[in-house]
């Protein structure tokens, strides 16, 4: 089912189709979360239902726009993009040519690819709860919950380490992991020269730490430099990690930057309006921070 929603998590919207119909929360399907105060749609699924009874729902907050068939559960990682129509309201003392140029920036160099400030939590503790646990500390919730703690806490070295470089996001150093952006592969950076040509091109890119257990890592300066960032964030060796009961991180790698091929911007009456597609786990508010000039901003 294709579901519109607004005021309502996607977790709210998928408890409600599971009491309509008869199966456990669980057992709902989808690809990711959206926000909840957007007006949002995607996609959900729920066993053996008649796609003509699903566009009888009523449901707190959504509506279901259309209903067919399929033969899988949709789950975590199905996700192959977002669509994103943003209105910034305010805009009257920005520069339109400042814009336009982070614009022209962005489409040919890439958007940094650092978790936004929601990933932290609404109080912004996620990742320090996680140290707490890593010290032994209670901090409460279950091991699902406890999971969405540490991932908090990899974001937080992985946008440490982007910070930390001080190398251009379309330009490598020896030793760098480099990923390919159409198949996911990785691989180590040994020819500067011909990789930096593949990342001219959007190819191939750096990339940073998820941190874990098994992981593919860089050498020389760039292994150094995750290092600190772990340290600096009170994350130890992951050979040295000692997770609690039920916890495993296995650990990944993530492209410092984003290609952005469709951006657009219009603007009227001190409004912008911004049109364009991000792939799974960026950031739409990173995007307008890069765009408008506001990075570190709050709210």
């Amino acid at each position: 089912m294709r579901v519109e929603k607004r005021l309502r998590t996607t977790e709210e919207v998928a408890r409600a189709l599971a009491r309509e119909v008869g199966c456990r929360p669980r057992d709902v399907g989808y690809a990711g979360r959206k926000d909840r105060r957007a007006l949002t749609t995607q996609w959900f699924s729920v066993p053996d239902l008649d796609p003509e009874v699903a566009l009888t729902f009523s449901l707190p907050g959504a509506v279901v726009l259309e209903a067919s068939r399929h033969p899988h559960k949709l789950r975590t990682g199905h996700l192959g993009g977002n669509r994103f129509v943003l209105k910034v309201r305010g805009c009257e003392d920005l520069v339109p040519e400042a814009i336009e140029a982070n614009r022209l920036r962005i489409r040919a160099h890439g958007l940094p690819n650092r978790y936004g400030s929601q990933r932290f939590g609404r109080d912004g503790d996620n990742a320090e709860r996680a140290r707490r646990a890593l010290r032994g500390e209670k901090v409460g919730g279950d091991r699902r919950s406890l999971r969405f703690l540490f991932s908090a806490l990899q974001a937080e070295v992985f946008n440490e380490a982007l910070a930390r470089r001080e190398h251009p996001l379309e330009r490598f150093e020896l030793g760098d992991v480099a990923v390919v952006h159409a198949s996911g592969g990785l691989f180590l950076v040994e020819d500067v020269d011909v990789d930096d040509a593949r990342a001219q091109e959007f190819e191939i890119s750096p990339t940073g730490p998820i941190f874990g257990t098994r992981t593919v890592n860089p050498t020389g300066a760039a292994a150094a430099r995750e290092r600190a960032a772990m340290e600096a964030h009170g994350v130890p060796e992951a050979a040295l990690l000692e997770l609690p009961p039920g916890i495993r991180l296995r650990g990944a790698r993530r492209a410092l930057r984003i290609a952005v091929p469709d951006l657009e911007v219009r603007a009227a009456d001190g409004t912008l309006e911004l049109r364009f597609g991000l792939p799974p786990g960026s950031y739409a508010t990173v995007l307008v921070d890069e765009l408008l000039g506001t990075t570190g901003a709050s709210g």
